[in-house]
């Protein structure tokens, strides 16, 4: 998506890699690395919260 602006790909152990983006609205996104065409959309603290609870297990 043009109007998605992405950082460079998390990637963890293993082959588990996403992005994360924030569109021109400032909603945050993220999407698996290589499927940033269907990217989960929410308000930026509803990802951040999910991103910090993936990363702590």
């Amino acid at each position: 998506m043009d109007d998605i602006t992405w950082e460079e790909p998390f990637c963890g152990e293993g082959a588990s890699c996403f992005r994360l983006g924030t569109d021109t609205t400032g909603n945050a996104c993220i999407a698996m690395a290589g499927e940033e065409d269907a990217p989960l959309t929410d308000s930026r603290e509803a990802l951040r919260r999910m991103t910090l609870d993936i990363k702590a297990g």
